[in-house]
C-alpha cells in the first residue's frame, strides 16, 4: 500500500476528527485531491491558493542557491583562501563546489527551522482550531532563512518564527487576515530582541563570530570582518565593493538578499505570472529615487558636510540606494505581499511609494541600523487599509458627483 493510499484512508478514519486537517493537508501537499468538480456552474480558474505559493518560491529559489555559494564565498574570502572575483557573474572563483558546500549546510538547518516550527505551528492551530491547514507559510518559509544573516543562532530562529507566526498571523486569524507580513514581524522580533545578531560587521560572514569568540579566548587568528555595504557607510568608512559586485551579489547581507539581478528576474516572474504587483515595485523604486534625489539635493546645496555622520549615505548616489541593503528583495518579495497590501490599483501606487520614500528616510538616519526597508513595509502595511479606504471614498465621491450632473 503506498503513501497515497494510506494517506487517504487516514482522511476518511479520521474525517470529523481533531487530526482530519493535519491528514488532509499532508495528502493535498503531497497529492493532487482526489476531490473534482464534476458539474454545475462554479467559478473555474488553473491557480489556486497552492499554486500561488508555488511560484512564489520558484521565483526565490535563484537567491536560495545564490545565497549558498555566496555564504561560502565570502568566507573564505574573508579567511584569505580565494581572491575576489574578476570575471562577471559566470566567475570561476565563484561557483565552486567548496563555496556551496560551506554555504549550504549553513544554509539548509535555517530552511529546516524555519518550515519545521513555522509548519508545525500551523498543523498544531488547525487540529485546535478544527479547520484545514492554510498554504500561506509555504511562502514565509522560505522567506525567512533568506532575509536573516547566515551565522544567525537556530534557537533564536525557532523563537522568532514561533512569534511571527502566531502572533503575526494565527492571533488575527491565519492566512489572508493578517495585517503585518510574518516574515517581516519575524525579523523585526529578531532584530528588537537579538540586536547584536541581526547587525554589526560579524553576523553576515560565516565563521566571524566564532573567529572573534576565539580570538577572545587566546587564539592567535586573524580576525574576520564581514560588514556590508550599509553599515560602512553608516560608520562613515570607505566601501571596498565596486558598484557591480552590488549588482551581481557579490556581497556580504542577509543570505538571499544581496543579488539584486536575480531579485529583479523574479520580480519579472511574478510579474509574468500576475501574481506580484507592478505598480507597488515600481512606485517603491520611484519613492526610493525621490528621497535619494532630495538627499543628493541636500548634499551638493552644502546644507550637509563631510563632517557629518549623515553625510556618507546622503552623499550616496540616488540610484545606488536601490542596490543596496534589502531594498530589492523587500519590494519585489515582500512589499507586494496580497494579504498586507493596498488592494486598489491607485492605493498601490500610493503604498508603493511611501515604502520606497520611508526606506531611504530610515536608512539614511538611523546609523544604527540603516536597512530601512523592514521597518517601512511593516508600518504601511498598516495603513494600507486606511489607504484602500480613502481610494473607495473618493471613487464614490466622483460617481456621485457624476451622477448629480447627469440627474441635474
Amino acid at each position: 500500500m503506498n503513501l497515497k493510499t494510506r494517506l487517504h484512508i487516514l482522511k476518511r478514519k479520521f474525517r470529523g476528527s481533531k487530526m482530519a486537517p493535519a491528514f488532509n493537508a499532508l495528502h493535498t501537499f503531497l497529492y493532487l485531491p482526489n476531490e473534482t468538480t464534476h458539474n454545475g456552474t462554479h467559478i473555474k480558474a488553473a491557480d489556486d491558493l497552492k499554486r500561488t505559493m508555488n511560484t512564489v518560491i520558484m521565483a526565490m529559489v535563484p537567491c536560495l542557491i545564490f545565497g549558498m555559494f555566496n555564504a561560502g564565498y565570502q568566507h573564505n574570502l574573508a579567511v584569505g583562501d580565494i581572491q575576489a572575483v574578476a570575471g562577471g557573474f559566470f566567475s570561476a572563483e565563484f561557483w565552486t563546489l567548496d563555496n556551496f558546500l560551506i554555504g549550504f549546510w549553513k544554509v539548509l538547518p535555517l530552511v529546516i527551522v524555519s518550515y519545521g516550527v513555522g509548519l508545525g505551528i500551523e498543523f498544531l492551530f488547525a487540529i485546535i482550531k478544527k479547520h484545514e491547514v492554510e498554504e500561506g507559510y509555504l511562502v514565509t518559509g522560505m522567506l525567512v532563512p533568506l532575509i536573516v544573516p547566515i551565522d544567525i543562532p537556530l534557537w533564536m530562529l525557532a523563537v522568532a518564527v514561533v512569534f511571527g507566526v502566531v502572533i503575526g498571523k494565527e492571533v488575527f486569524g491565519g492566512t489572508g487576515m493578517n495585517i503585518l507580513n510574518p516574515a517581516l514581524t519575524i525579523r523585526a522580533f529578531l532584530f528588537f530582541a537579538y540586536p547584536t545578531w541581526m547587525s554589526g560587521d560579524k553576523v553576515w560572514v560565516e565563521g566571524a563570530v566564532e573567529r572573534t569568540n576565539e580570538i577572545a579566548a587566546g587564539a592567535n587568528l586573524d580576525a574576520i570582518s564581514g560588514e556590508t555595504i550599509l553599515g560602512s557607510f553608516a560608520q562613515g568608512k570607505e566601501v571596498v565593493f565596486s558598484t557591480w559586485d552590488m549588482f551581481l551579489g557579490f556581497i556580504p547581507g542577509s543570505v538571499g538578499e544581496t543579488s539584486t539581478l536575480l531579485i529583479l528576474l523574479g520580480g519579472l516572474f511574478l510579474i509574468f505570472t500576475k501574481i506580484g504587483s507592478w505598480r507597488i515595485m515600481l512606485s517603491s523604486a520611484l519613492g526610493a529615487i525621490v528621497m535619494g534625489l532630495i538627499f543628493n539635493q541636500i548634499v551638493d546645496a552644502g546644507v550637509i558636510t563631510e563632517t557629518s555622520k549623515f553625510y556618507s549615505l546622503m552623499s550616496t548616489p540616488f540610484w545606488e540606494h536601490l542596490l543596496l541593503g534589502g531594498f530589492a528583495f523587500g519590494t519585489v518579495f515582500m512589499a507586494t505581499d496580497p494579504v498586507t497590501a493596498s488592494q486598489t490599483n491607485k492605493g498601490k501606487w500610493i503604498y508603493g511609494f511611501l515604502i520606497g520614500f520611508i526606506s531611504i528616510l530610515i536608512r539614511v538616519f538611523n546609523p544604527a541600523y540603516p536597512e530601512g526597508v523592514m521597518l517601512a513595509i511593516l508600518l504601511m502595511n498598516v495603513f494600507a487599509p486606511t489607504i484602500d479606504h480613502y481610494v473607495v471614498q473618493g471613487n464614490v465621491k466622483k460617481r456621485m458627483k457624476r451622477l448629480k450632473i447627469k440627474t441635474a
